[in-house]
């Protein structure tokens, strides 16, 4: 009868993706005794969108079928001095909290490119993926829900795009 009380999500079941082995304790997960005496392991859920590393291989597949709106955050002269994705938009690590707040039509007029909408996938970058991470939690927090960061960067992207 209290098993039925329980809700599947607090139950210590193995099928739970991330649950717990039989006979070991997590110390980030609390154990609470529900009224029937059943120890229930409550799980820490986070509602922030997934934010995940992509490699060169997926960058490119992404570019390729227009899948991701690709934001560099180095600073303009970076990009003049050692070059710059294909397609990226450049929004230096210092504008990218207003940035993202601009109208469509001013994001346009200051980037050159099309502001992406909070369900558009994003992918920042840098020179080496640092930078990046940091841009990443910035559009995070103003609510973009799938955003992702080229662990690699710059540095990444030069040694393996083929030289021209």
């Amino acid at each position: 009868m209290c098993a039925a009380l329980a809700p599947r999500l607090l139950r210590n079941s193995p099928a739970l993706p991330g649950a717990p082995v039989p006979g070991r304790t997590s110390a980030s997960s609390p154990v609470v005794t529900n009224r029937c005496g059943e120890e229930l392991q409550l799980r820490r859920f986070s509602a922030a969108p997934s934010s995940a590393g992509v490699s060169y291989e997926q960058l490119k597949r992404l570019l390729a079928g227009r899948k991701a709106v690709v934001i560099d955050v180095r600073e303009p002269w970076e990009l003049r001095e050692y070059g710059h994705i294909p397609g990226s938009i450049n929004v230096p690590l210092g504008q990218v909290n207003t940035a993202l707040q601009l109208a469509p039509e001013e994001f346009d007029e200051k980037y050159g490119g099309v502001m992406p909408q909070h369900t558009d996938n994003i992918v920042f970058t840098c020179l080496a993926g640092i930078r990046s991470k940091k841009a990443l939690d910035t559009a995070v927090s103003l609510g973009y829900k799938d955003v992702q960061n080229y662990l690699g960067g710059w540095q990444d992207w030069e040694k393996n795009e083929p030289q021209k």
